[in-house]
């Protein structure tokens, strides 16, 4: 029982986004998505009357950069580069130039907020659809 609570312990100590990569890396070593549960737990409740909302609840968001003030322009570009894992600064440059664009697209929630978080911080203004 005192390697679970360790267990726990350590693993509360997880930055967001170190959470959201443990899982992606979870499922590739297990062969499994931690998604399916909840989509197969919507369907089975979905035959439920007033269950219709929850069968509907958005599970994926997209992460648009709307607009950059000019004085925040370099923090934005450092923060997109950190946020979107391989772009390259050139790409990150056309990305916070062509605003408003996207800068994550399908991204779980716990992803999404952490992305909106650090891009506002940046200066940047931030949409989650």
């Amino acid at each position: 029982m005192a390697d679970l609570n360790n267990l726990v312990e350590e693993l509360s100590k997880l930055t967001v986004l170190e959470a959201a990569d443990l899982v992606k890396q979870l499922e590739e070593k297990w062969g499994v998505t931690a998604a399916a549960p909840v989509a197969v737990a919507a369907a089975a409740g979905g035959a439920a009357a007033g269950a219709a909302p929850a069968a509907e609840a958005k599970d994926t968001f997209d992460v648009i950069l709307a607009s950059v003030p000019a004085d925040k322009k370099i923090a934005v570009i450092k923060a997109v580069r950190e946020v979107k894992a391989g772009l390259g600064l050139a790409e990150a440059k056309a990305l916070v130039e062509g605003a408003p664009k996207p800068v994550l697209e399908g991204a779980p929630k716990a992803e999404a907020d952490a992305a909106k978080k650090k891009l506002e911080e940046a200066g940047g203004k931030v949409e989650v659809k």
